[in-house]
């Protein structure tokens, strides 16, 4: 499995359109190459070096399995109108946030799941939420980074 971005490589710097010095909008996303039986997929973007522990960007679940590509500029919506739920970021708010580090050099990880199953979670459901209850339903992983300076 395969996740890319048309607006920057793996591993190099994320623009700052997408970040909070710019539109803090999300960038454009495209995953293929999921195995036979995926039923939805989920994502998770975050940050593991933010001073205080890891920093969540984004956490969408849920999301059908016929949906391979997002927009730039994905709605923030908790029901987004392709499907899925999006659930609750280190911001207190739903759909993505972008980079906004303090200080230094930051990386950011954008990770895409191909899951069994749907999972049920709460309104407001997180990060450690949604990674528990997938936990035995993951078929396939891929991930795309990014660097962002503040």
């Amino acid at each position: 499995m395969k996740i890319t971005s048309s607006a920057f490589n793996n591993g190099a710097a994320i623009p700052s359109i997408y970040s909070c010095k710019g539109d803090d909008i999300s960038p454009p996303l495209h995953w293929e190459g999921e195995p036979k039986g995926t039923v939805s997929f989920a994502l998770i973007c975050d940050d593991p070096d933010a001073p205080m522990g890891t920093w969540v960007h984004w956490v969408y679940y849920n999301i059908p399995s016929s949906i391979h590509d997002l927009p730039q500029a994905f709605e923030t919506d908790r029901e987004p109108a392709a499907g899925g739920v999006q659930g609750m970021t280190s911001f207190r708010r739903t759909g993505y946030g972008g980079p906004c580090p303090p200080s230094g050099t930051h990386r950011y990880f954008f990770k895409i799941y191909a899951l069994d199953s749907t999972v049920n979670l709460k309104k407001n459901a997180g990060k450690t939420e949604l990674v528990k209850a997938m936990k035995e339903h993951i078929l396939a992983e891929a991930e795309l980074w990014g660097i962002f300076d503040h």
